[in-house]
């Protein structure tokens, strides 16, 4: 063979190596048999009470007026007024079906809420279930049977990069998932790299970072499959994408240096024409 087939053949080895390394796969959890059942521990998906969180908690009860000392007063937020009311016949759900809001409980720095009549109480680190069950056992002393109602106001996540809708999410259920996430977000884009999702969270006064690998079916029982308040998703383009990016930039620079050429030449060449004509 002539040595510059023989080159011509050894580059077109090296690129279609180097094309099959960028490549992505496309299906999530690649890994599991297509043709075969099988069951998974689902995990944990409670979210722990933060400082900062919002809480929405609501006590009703068979007598209205035995259950409204425990609930915050409603306001209108489109009273210029912003007047606190509440009625001691009003439960909170013929509140909420007017034009009145319920005021959410803010967790402070040290993880309390004050709460009316049971005063300051310590709620972070527990779960939305476990709180209510507490103040259950708590307003049974004064109240008879109370149904009381846990919900974090502010659950919001955040999805970014190779989504089809980059946006942040407010969430109305404590079972939520990334797969869930990347749902409401209109799902990756092909050029999304499925085998490295970056997820943020705060743990601990501190913001951690973890991966997770929409390829492999071990994200099914991943401490991190379900979300948390806050959590922040990012979808980094893959190798293809990047690579356009910086093609697309290079044609951009080259494109702008041509133009400055040219223009510079047209007054260049509109000077000279002036001089020959004087």
């Amino acid at each position: 063979m002539n040595r510059p087939y023989l080159l011509l053949a050894l580059f077109c080895v090296i690129s279609l190596a180097s094309c099959s390394s960028q490549k992505t796969v496309l299906p999530y959890f690649a890994d599991i048999p297509p043709v075969a059942d099988g069951t998974m521990e689902a995990g944990d998906y409670l979210s722990r009470i933060k400082p900062d969180d919002e809480l929405l908690i609501t006590v009703n009860a068979l007598d209205p007026s035995a259950a409204a000392a425990f609930n915050l007063p409603a306001f209108n937020p489109g009273s210029d007024t912003n007047v606190l009311t509440q009625s001691a016949h009003a439960t909170p759900l013929t509140v909420m079906a007017t034009s009145m809001q319920l005021q959410t409980f803010i967790v402070n720095s040290e993880g309390y809420i004050n709460y009316p009549v049971l005063g300051s109480i310590h709620v972070a680190g527990m779960t939305v279930e476990q709180l209510q069950k507490m103040l259950t056992e708590k307003i049974s002393a004064t109240v008879e049977d109370p149904i009381v109602n846990v919900r974090i106001a502010n659950f919001e996540v955040v999805v970014g990069g190779e989504v089809r809708q980059p946006k942040k999410i407010r969430v109305n259920r404590s079972r939520y998932s990334v797969l869930d996430a990347l749902g409401d977000a209109g799902d990756l884009t092909e050029y999304g790299e499925r085998s490295n999702i970056l997820l943020v969270r705060e743990e601990n006064g501190q913001r951690a970072y973890h991966r997770l690998n929409l390829n492999s079916s071990d994200l099914l029982t991943s401490p991190y499959f379900y979300l948390q308040q806050n959590d922040y998703i990012y979808v980094e383009p893959n190798a293809v994408r990047q690579a356009n990016s910086k093609y697309n930039q290079h044609n951009s620079f080259k494109l702008s240096v041509i133009s400055t050429i040219v223009s510079a030449s047209s007054v260049l060449a509109s000077l000279i024409i002036a001089l020959v004509i004087k």
